[in-house]
């Protein structure tokens, strides 16, 4: 069965040349006030907020309302704003993974509550990679985000190396004898890596090529077997 989001690229954005960069289902914290005809009274659904951008140059990425309504299987396109007019992604709390965030735009503020922390902070992470990506300037303010949405946040190997490397340059600065070592340690270490990654691209270079003789020995073959079947079939009319 095909997902509510991959049915939503394909229903909603792919007819109109555009490309679904993420989506979080969410609902509101507070309930607007709408009366019943506004909504033709289909009754409940399910809200998504989603991003998009066009496939044609200039690409325009936008923020787009997409509602399923109670007993329906197809989706309606709401709101929609252009990522230009995002002033503000407030994450609620940055100490914590919760589900609560608001979105500012220059005209509306909307206050959401996601399905769950984690769709959350991905859709938050691709909102802000996007908003690096395509917007030169006024780009929007992320604030009460937790460090992982905005990138900062580093793997643990990475610290560890990272605190490792500012022990050594320490120990270099009190021993120059201990900083000789280290500079010859260093220059060897990335000797050693460069030599990995030239083997490691070599080997890759190699697994390229070998794949494409297995795929020319399959087609090879594959026309070999279509020919002695179209040879037999000839004997045997011959033959009769």
């Amino acid at each position: 069965m095909m997902s509510a989001k991959s049915a939503i690229s394909k229903e909603i954005f792919a007819p109109h040349d555009e490309r679904m960069l993420g989506a979080v289902q969410v609902k509101r914290r507070t309930k607007k006030k709408i009366p019943f005809l506004a909504t033709g009274g289909q009754g409940e659904y399910l809200t998504y907020i989603c991003l998009s951008v066009t496939n044609k140059k200039p690409a325009l990425v936008s923020i787009t309302k997409v509602k399923q309504f109670e007993g329906s299987t197809s989706f309606v396109r709401r709101s929609q704003w252009m990522l230009e007019q995002l002033r503000q992604v407030n994450g609620i709390d940055p100490n914590r993974d919760c589900p609560e965030f608001d979105l500012v735009f220059e005209n509306a503020i909307d206050q959401w509550v996601a399905s769950t922390a984690s769709e959350k902070c991905t859709f938050f992470q691709i909102l802000h990679n996007i908003s690096q990506r395509y917007l030169s300037d006024k780009k929007p303010e992320f604030i009460n985000c937790q460090s992982k949405v905005m990138g900062d946040e580093k793997p643990s190997h990475i610290v560890q190396n990272t605190t490792k490397i500012e022990k050594n340059r320490k120990e270099d600065e009190v021993n120059p004898e201990v900083a000789t070592g280290n500079s010859i340690l260093h220059s060897a270490a990335d000797s050693v890596t460069s030599a990995v990654q030239k083997a490691s691209q070599a080997l890759n270079e190699r697994g390229e090529r070998l794949g494409r003789a297995e795929e020319r020995t399959a087609e090879m073959m594959n026309t070999s077997q279509q020919f002695a079947e179209t040879a037999h079939k000839l004997a045997m009319k011959h033959k009769c």
